[in-house]
């Protein structure tokens, strides 16, 4: 497995930038393979590689924001082949990583180097025996490797992170991943509780270090706990079939009791007005990192990708085969224009279908139509801050929890709470939540107890809460709604009495009538570390099977 070699380089770099600390604290031109302790440590590292996180999860899963019927490319524009008929490579998708650079397979790259940084944390902190800073990277590393389970299944990770000793590490059973990584929180929330390891005089500059919860050890608890829910619930399938909901569990974790471990622990979950998020310093020099990808950049101009990247259809509206209006629209749904700008002069969206060919119509292309640009998603502007896990999805998954039974409470009052949740922190209000779900009473994809539109379509219960993560987890968390996707077959809109969609695939010659499952593994992979990659066999993403009997991910059973 070729991890970045600079990975720790790039931390430091990115340091110089988004922290206090100078910028000759670090050996900017030291070999990267010659980075050591002796030149950064654990407290340098942390507040860069929280900015790195921030800066990925804003801007690395434009693909998604695609295929899940958000964005699309503008008509100015010709066809990204690749993201729009799913032919891609191993070296899909080639987006910027979290410094900037444009680089092949960088979800593999952003998410390892991630992970990486914050095994270095995690090892030299306890070398020093500051043990909140070992916790917040033990915390952190999880939550990335969460990630990459999600999206390729089996990884390396219990021989990853070794560097020059081992250059070659096994691809692990992603659900046995799984069970390390609720441990390794576990772990964590007793480093967080040792009075000793967790004492101030421990942990010198945790304050201004941990840019996420100023060294509140109380919230890292509820986010490690929060991670552990997330992955809970991904554990659940359910299957809409002939428009009954069954709910089941994936076999091989005790979901019930890593939920009676959380419930024991005592700090709960994230909750309203509590996210994971970041600032430490954003200001039209060095702007949000969502701000910079896809409005304004540090010169003043707009970026590539805003200009390339608008709404689409399926969201905002028009359809071409379905109701004028989106999906947001259908409902009458005010998010609309919090994830949207509106087009040029106008008081009204336009989106594009997804994968429309360039110039096919005039009217679907540049200032004609809307812009992702919504204030809720950067209401400081350049200034804004930028999230890492949203108290939104939080309730969502509390919602779940309830749902499947592993937690006690009201399912339809939790999600009620979700809902307000995604308003208010959009800038909205929970007066105009309210008056969102009543009127839209009896529709399954707002209201719980929503009946049927159809012989075999959903009813309320789970279809509403999936359906309402769609619509508050845009931009958010869009690598959570394509794990919704994938581990309940959702077809969203379809229970709504819209549309189903999103647009699946534009090529007559690869037509599919699902979105992939998974990403390839990257080209990296088989040249370095090809007995353990080519172990997997031959991926399909589309397909279960494969040498190993599993191209899907352990829990998607759909």
């Amino acid at each position: 497995m070729k991890i970045l070699k600079q990975t720790i380089l790039l931390t430091a770099l990115a340091a110089t930038t988004f922290s206090s600390c100078k910028k000759d604290d670090f050996a900017i031109n030291t070999n990267p393979s010659a980075v050591t302790t002796s030149t950064v440590d654990y407290k340098s590292v942390l507040p860069a590689s929280l900015s790195a996180s921030a800066a990925a999860q804003a801007t690395q899963w434009k693909f998604l924001q695609s295929w899940l019927g958000y964005w699309a490319r503008s008509g100015s524009y010709q066809s990204i082949v690749d993201e729009e008929t799913y032919s891609f490579t191993n070296d899909f998708p080639t987006t910027v990583n979290y410094s900037g650079v444009a680089g092949a397979n960088s979800i593999w790259n952003n998410l390892y180097a991630a992970a990486a940084n914050y095994d270095f944390v995690e090892k030299n902190a306890r070398e020093k025996g500051a043990g909140t800073y070992e916790a917040i990277a033990k915390i952190m590393k999880c939550l990335h490797m969460q990630m990459l389970v999600d999206v390729y299944g089996n990884v390396p990770y219990s021989e990853a992170f070794k560097g020059a000793v081992l250059r070659t590490p096994k691809y692990d059973d992603d659900q046995a991943i799984y069970v390390a990584l609720f441990r390794e929180l576990d772990a964590a929330i007793a480093l967080l509780n040792n009075a000793n390891l967790s004492a101030p005089a421990a942990n010198l500059d945790l304050a201004a270090n941990d840019l996420v919860f100023q060294g509140n050890k109380t919230n890292w608890k509820k986010f490690a706990n929060t991670i552990k829910l997330r992955m809970l619930m991904h554990t659940g399938n359910t299957s809409f079939a002939g428009g009954t909901e069954v709910n089941t569990f994936v076999a091989g974790i005790n979901q019930t009791a890593e939920m009676a471990t959380i419930v024991a622990e005592g700090s709960g979950f994230l909750g309203a007005g509590l996210s994971a998020k970041i600032n430490p310093g954003y200001n039209d020099t060095k702007p949000n990192p969502y701000y910079r990808a896809y409005i304004i950049n540090e010169t003043g101009s707009l970026p590539g990708l805003g200009d390339q990247t608008k709404a689409n259809a399926f969201a905002v509206g028009p359809n071409p085969s379905g109701p004028a209006s989106g999906y947001y629209q259908w409902n009458g749904d005010p998010r609309v224009d919090k994830f949207y700008g509106f087009r040029a002069g106008g008081t009204t969206h336009r989106g594009i279908p997804f994968g429309e060919i360039a110039n096919f119509n005039a009217l679907n292309g540049g200032n004609n139509l809307s812009t992702v640009n919504g204030s809720g998603l950067v209401p400081n502007g350049a200034a804004s801050n930028a999230w890492i896990f949203t108290s939104t999805e939080s309730l969502f998954l509390q919602a779940e929890a309830i749902r499947r039974g592993l937690m006690a409470g009201s399912t339809s009052g939790m999600l009620t709470s979700a809902i307000t949740e995604s308003f208010t922190s959009l800038g909205l209000t929970a007066a105009q939540a309210t008056t969102y779900i009543t009127n839209n009473a009896t529709y399954p994809d707002v209201d719980f107890n929503g009946v049927s539109q159809g012989a075999g379509l959903p009813a309320g219960g789970m279809y509403t809460i999936l359906s309402q993560k769609w619509f508050a987890l845009n931009t958010f968390a869009t690598l959570e709604v394509w794990s919704d996707y994938r581990r309940a077959n959702m077809q969203y809109g379809l229970g709504g009495g819209f549309i189903e969609g999103p647009a699946i695939s534009t090529n007559p010659s690869n037509v599919k009538t699902k979105i992939p499952i998974r990403l390839l593994y990257p080209q990296n992979e088989y040249s370095f570390n090809p007995t353990n990659a080519l172990g997997e066999g031959v991926i399909d993403v589309f397909t279960a099977g494969g040498v190993t009997g599993r191209n899907r991910i352990f829990w998607d059973k759909n």
